[in-house]
């Protein structure tokens, strides 16, 4: 299944540090629809992977 085509940025979708990085929001995130893994600032779905990643420690 081809994936869908990269949409354009939105006011919102990001802001840069004082060092000039780009970080993206929440927003941006929730409209992307998923998450990539990278551990970003502003993920929605943090506390989802935090969970898991304690329930899978050792026991």
């Amino acid at each position: 299944m081809p994936s869908a085509a990269p949409q354009p940025l939105q006011p919102g979708d990001f802001y840069l540090t004082p060092e000039g990085y780009m970080v993206f929001t929440e927003q941006y995130h929730r409209r992307r629809g998923s998450c990539c893994g990278n551990g970003c600032r502003h993920c929605p779905w943090q506390a989802a992977r935090d969970k898991k990643k304690a329930n899978s420690g050792p026991k």
